[in-house]
Formats: C-alpha cells, structure tokens, sequence
C-alpha cells in the first residue's frame, strides 16, 4: 500500500509539471536547455532544465544523495549538512545559499526520497523544503517554500535522459522581477557542474542497492 501511495504522489507531480503553463527557453548550451515559467498565484517563474548526460542511473542518484559533495557543484551554494539519514534512498539535509550582499543569504531544509519505477526504470528525487528541524539563524533568510523534483529516465549505452524542475520562493524582500531575471543562470552553472561531478572517480563504477541500471 505504501509503495502504491508513494506511485501516485509522484504521478501526480509529474502531471502537475507536465500542465505547466508554456515553457520558454531561456538558456542553452552544450545540450543543457533552461526553460522558465509563470507560476499560477506566484511572482515568481518555474524552472526546468531538461538534458542527456552521459551516466548510469546510479551514479547521479549517489552524487544527489551526496549531502557533503553538494556544494562542488551546485550554485552558490556555501554549506550543506546531513540532518537525519532515514533510509538509504531518504534523507533530510540543510543548505545555505550564498546570495550577493546586500540581499542575505538563504537557507532551508530539504527532505530528498529517490523511488525507481520497477518497470521502467525511471528515477524521480522528490526534493521539498521542509520546515522544522534547524532553528531560523539571525542575518539568514529561511526559504519557506521550493518544490524541486528530478525525473531521471535511461536512455541506452550509459546515457540518461534528465528533466528537472524548481518551483521557490526565496523569501524576505527579493524583488521577483530581478529573481526572474536571473532565474537561468544558477540552473545552467548547477547542471555544468554536475556533468563535472559525475566523472569524478569516487561516483565512477557506482552501485546503489535501491536503483537498477
């Protein structure tokens, strides 16, 4: 019954990313496309990055499962911290982002599970902020709401296929025109990233025993 739960949670917000309003292309390069979107009841655009990257399933489950390695990659990111291993496939962490002065920066809690459809083989990371867990810091904006979610489908020859799509509200008194502004840049430097961190050797020859390759 669980597991049948979990199927529909994830079908539903694989459905809810699909009826997004028309996605615009705002970036592309070396096979990375950026599209941004309006979010109905939000100042502030949906994103999705959509590429191929040369990997197996497991090795960009273990790099997104990799809490301490996350800031090699991921944009303007200063700290990430484990809060609380649950499984091997689920865990909560926290994260602060490093925002240009004078903004402050940002942080929040996030609670990653990966789930891998038996049959096909796709791989979706729920990835929301959560609140709880880690007091709000002085001089820090804590992100209230994101809902991020990657859905990691294999391709052929170690090559999977990457669709990732952010919905947030960075909180405190951005003003959504410049966030918008910005809103494909730290997706692209994040994926450019990732394709770096993917061939490091400590996720080559990965081997997770919850994901199938």
């Amino acid at each position: 019954m669980y597991r049948i739960i979990i199927v529909l949670l994830l079908l539903f917000k694989i459905t809810e990313v699909a009826a997004q309003a028309d996605w615009e292309l705002k970036n592309e390069k070396n096979g990375i496309k950026v599209y941004t979107s309006t979010v109905a009841n939000s100042k502030f655009k949906a994103i999705k990055v959509d590429c191929e990257l040369k990997a197996t399933l497991s090795q960009i489950v273990k790099v997104l499962l990799d809490v301490k390695g996350c800031p090699e990659w991921l944009y303007h990111t200063k700290s990430c911290v484990l809060i609380k291993q649950v499984s091997p496939s689920e865990l909560y962490y926290y994260s602060e982002i490093n925002i240009p002065w004078p903004a402050q920066n940002r942080d929040f809690v996030a609670h990653l599970k990966v789930y891998q459809n038996p049959e096909t083989k796709v791989v979706t990371v729920d990835g929301p902020a959560v609140p709880g867990f880690v007091p709000v810091k002085g001089g820090i904006v804590r992100v209230q709401s994101s809902k991020g979610l990657w859905i990691i489908t294999p391709i052929a020859n170690n090559r999977i296929k990457v669709v990732y799509t952010l919905q947030l509200d960075p909180g405190g008194n951005l003003p959504a025109w410049l966030v918008n502004l910005f809103a494909a840049e730290g997706p692209m430097k994040s994926f450019q990233g990732l394709l770096l961190q993917l061939k490091k050797p400590a996720y080559q020859n990965a081997e997770l025993g919850f994901i199938k390759d």
